[in-house]
């Protein structure tokens, strides 16, 4: 399995090596991402977690093993992440890194090869997760530069260290080399059986994010005679909610980007919008199957969840899982063949939801983007390089769809995972030649993007690129369902 790839395991009590000399660590997350407690941590010092699901058996010939009750794990558990760590160096000094399951027989289930490690000294290396009423194994392999102590903080585990260790970091952080940080107990005086985490500060809320040039500010209802911002072409009144509170900044939706000849994936169809508030069921009617964009700005500082429902009412792979303030962003969902996109939504607060065209996704050119959350961009010119700055703090997940030689627009090719990591990068990524979809999957925080090295496309001279209806100008309407 290479690193983003996932797979279906069986729901059995499942056997995992994890393999050279690491110490291993195991985190039960809920669908916030974070850990309830200290006992939501599996390692050394408590190799057994209080609900018996998981298991360190301990370690032979340098592989660790932990044995995993997948039926045992209570269900506000939805990620189990299998965590790595060095005690000397760096994980590139590790001979053969690896997780692997192995189910009661003996037979291998999955297995992740980890081959791009570097100065990290802790790692994500897989994750067990529930999916449609079962479990899927992920090779994950993002990893942590500032050892253990950083990753546990990223999932909600307040990390005590007593003053010498606070030292050796800092002595070793002015020498610029990676140290692992161990996760230690606090020392008071007349402790017994120290407990090495802490149950989680309240999270400090995130800046709102910045608002897109040219876009259409969202405003809740006022009275008539309440002002307009002076950059906004028009009032839109969007979220419909006459108990919520006007705010002081609110994101803005993204504007409906015009079609263009160089774009001819996917039907093109009028814009079709919905607000509500809170948890709630999206149900559209009359969509032409294949990929659509679908943006979504959320007011509130709660956790936000969607995922699409299939025939069988059943969720299917998420589409956003974000704890951000005020989230917004463009995810990318696919109709089914009979037109009807189900989608559900968990919130907190008032909300707009709009279902484009792929077509009306903003264009990758050489001049830059500046945008914070998911996204879905389009690159349509020659052989490029994506250069992108990502200033977040949680995951960033690229994914590449080529379309060249895809006939069929009711459905994706398989896609590439170009990036998957956590916290601030910088990347670069190497683009074919158009069209190309950039899915930025999970992105919560604010980034940069533009084309650097761009190339004329192969094709451009003898005008092969096919033309597309203006969305402005489409004459088919979406066929509003029961909502």
């Amino acid at each position: 399995m290479i690193k983003g790839g996932n797979g279906f395991v069986p729901t059995v009590p499942l056997r995992l090596a994890v393999r050279n000399g690491l110490d291993v660590a195991v985190l039960f997350l809920t669908e916030t991402g974070r850990v309830r407690g200290d006992g939501d941590i599996v390692f050394h010092g408590a190799p057994i977690h209080p609900s018996g699901a998981v298991r360190l058996l301990g370690e032979e010939s340098g592989t660790v093993w932990l044995e995993a009750g997948l039926t045992a794990i209570e269900d506000e558990i939805v990620r189990v992440l299998v965590v790595g760590s060095a005690e000397v160096g760096a994980l590139r000094d590790v001979d053969e890194l690896s997780v692997e399951a192995f189910a009661p027989d003996g037979t291998s289930v999955a297995r992740y090869d980890v081959t791009d490690a570097g100065g990290e000294t802790a790692m994500v290396l897989a994750e067990l997760y529930r999916r449609a009423g079962g479990w899927k194994f992920r090779a994950v392999g993002q990893g942590y530069v500032n050892g253990l102590a950083g990753l546990a903080r990223d999932h909600g585990v307040d990390v005590a260290e007593d003053a010498q260790a606070q030292a050796h970091v800092q002595a070793q952080a002015q020498a610029e080399a990676p140290v692992p940080v161990p996760f230690q107990p606090p020392a008071p005086a007349a402790a017994s059986g120290p407990v090495p985490f802490h149950a989680p500060p309240a999270p400090s809320a995130p800046s709102a994010p910045p608002a897109a040039p040219g876009a259409v500010p969202f405003h809740a209802p006022a009275p008539a005679a309440a002002p307009i911002q002076p950059s906004a072409p028009a009032p839109v009144p969007v979220f419909g909610v006459p108990s919520a509170p006007a705010p002081a900044a609110v994101a803005p939706p993204f504007p409906p980007q015009p079609s263009g000849p160089d774009w001819a994936f996917g039907a093109v169809f009028e814009p079709y919008t919905k607000t509500g508030r809170d948890n709630d069921v999206i149900t559209l009617n009359g969509l032409p199957p294949g990929p659509v964009v679908v943006d979504l700005s959320i007011r509130g500082d709660g956790y936000t969840g969607m995922w699409p429902l299939t025939r069988f009412n059943k969720e299917g792979d998420t589409l956003v899982n974000s704890t951000e303030e005020n989230f917004r962003g463009r995810l990318l969902a696919l109709v089914p063949g009979n037109g009807r996109l189900r989608l559900q939504l968990k919130a907190e607060g008032p909300w707009q939801l709009q279902v484009l065209p792929l077509a009306a996704a903003t264009r990758l050119t050489e001049e830059e983007l500046e945008f914070r959350g998911p996204d879905v961009l389009l690159h349509t010119g020659g052989t490029a390089d994506l250069a992108l700055r990502y200033r977040g703090d949680d995951n960033l997940i690229i994914n590449l769809y080529e379309l060249e030689g895809h006939d069929d627009p009711a459905t994706l090719p398989r896609d590439e995972n170009v990036v998957n990591e956590i916290g601030k990068r910088r990347e670069t990524v190497p683009l074919p030649e158009g069209p190309v979809i950039v899915h930025l999957e999970r992105a919560d925080g604010p980034w940069r993007a533009r084309l650097k090295h761009l190339e004329p496309h192969s094709r451009q001279s003898d005008g092969a690129l096919s033309q597309v209806t203006d969305i402005g100008k489409a004459k088919g309407r979406l066929r509003r369902g029961t909502h």
